[in-house]
């Protein structure tokens, strides 16, 4: 029994892994993305789901994820994306953690490491092709020179991060995949040829962008049943997956208000009407979005009811006036369905002016997580599949 807990259908992750499986084939192997806590799915629980499936790597952010898997008996490869500062080389090699490498200066510090540790250090380059954030922009012959002077770190991966994968609007994608090739063969042609070479992330994967996948693809948001929506004239979605997660929280409190009565702070609802209102134990502090406030929804009793007022830190007002059987203890869904009702995290962003992801990755550490074994139903047979 929590005050307010998420639903994490493992069985579901599982599936809508088999599904990007399917889409790019045998040939390709997936790296699944489980930063940020697997987006707030609880990275631990669902790797040991991911690796039941045959997951050969796993990516993090950070080394202290990656350290987190490595405590927890993870033994599947784990890519650390987002770079990594010096005082967490040591962690690298004694967790056995493959370093994405973002510039030739950090090779060289690499490779002096491993040298002085008396290991060899395999690594993923990442090239700046046009996200303009972490990787490298050298040229082909600068790459070149510092690989093969790195005797002690060795180039097992290439890789580079798209921009904009799902936007049909404007070649950015193609350009970068272009810049990237270009370096690629450049390598090749030198003899240098990484064993992963990967591109793709779930925008890519889901529209079809197969130059891009090469023989390693990284989703993230498809695992957990979402593919944002693509612009302008896309191809169809090949990834049919469903939301892994449901959100709920308990009502506190129902009373009745009187006409005219002030809502929540700053009293930024004020009733039209008599209501009857209930009072959630969830807010902002739960990752629950502020923005939602006096203007977004949740479901109760199979219906959808407005938020009334403002979202605060431990609290929520809802509108329960046509569900009167609702007491206090009854539970609410804020992401999630109940029967004919449904509200998921691309609603819900839409509501509160951001994306899904943010809705996901926000959901706080002290909303319990409550996780099902059981195996779903294929997102075929649901006509609601996203």
């Amino acid at each position: 029994m929590h005050r307010s807990w998420v639903e994490v259908s493992l069985g579901q992750i599982a599936e809508n892994y088999r599904c990007a499986q399917r889409v790019v084939g045998p040939a390709v192997k997936i790296a699944a993305v489980v930063k940020a806590d697997a987006y707030r799915h609880g990275a631990v629980e669902v790797s040991r789901a991911l690796m039941a499936e045959g997951v050969e790597w796993l990516a993090v952010s950070s080394v202290e994820e990656g350290v987190t898997l490595r405590d927890a008996g993870i033994r599947a490869r784990i890519l650390v994306m987002a770079d990594f500062l010096p005082f967490e080389r040591p962690a690298l090699l004694e967790h056995d953690l493959t370093p994405v490498v973002h510039s030739l200066e950090d090779l060289h510090q690499l490779d002096a490491f491993a040298q002085r540790a008396g290991r060899s250090v395999p690594y993923h380059l990442k090239l700046d092709t046009g996200m303009t954030r972490l990787g490298t922009s050298a040229g082909a012959e600068a790459v070149l020179e510092a690989v093969t002077h790195a005797r002690h770190a060795y180039l097992e991966g290439l890789m580079t991060h798209f921009a904009s994968a799902g936007d049909y609007t404007k070649s950015q994608t193609d350009e970068q995949l272009a810049l990237f090739e270009s370096l690629l063969s450049a390598l090749a042609a030198a003899g240098v040829r990484p064993a992963y070479v990967h591109a793709a992330s779930t925008n890519a994967v889901a529209f079809g962008r197969r130059p891009a996948w090469f023989n390693m693809v990284r989703p993230g948001h498809a695992l957990y049943g979402y593919v944002s929506a693509a612009k302008g004239e896309a191809p169809p979605c090949l990834l049919e997956v469903r939301p892994a997660l449901s959100w709920k929280t308990r009502i506190l409190s129902v009373k009745d208000v009187p006409q005219g009565v002030a809502i929540g702070y700053g009293g930024m609802f004020r009733a039209p009407r008599a209501m009857r209102i209930a009072i959630l134990a969830v807010g902002y502090a739960d990752g629950f979005p502020h923005r939602l406030s006096n203007k977004g929804k949740v479901i109760a009793a199979g219906r959808l009811v407005p938020i009334l007022g403002a979202v605060s830190m431990d609290l929520t007002t809802i509108d329960v006036t046509h569900c009167p059987s609702l007491q206090p203890g009854d539970p609410v869904t804020l992401l999630g369905r109940e029967g004919n009702a449904s509200l998921d995290a691309v609603e819900i962003a839409r509501t509160a002016g951001t994306i899904s992801y943010n809705v996901l990755c926000s959901i706080s550490a002290r909303v319990k997580r409550v996780y099902t074994p059981s195996p779903v139903p294929s997102a075929a047979d649901d006509p609601g599949r996203r």
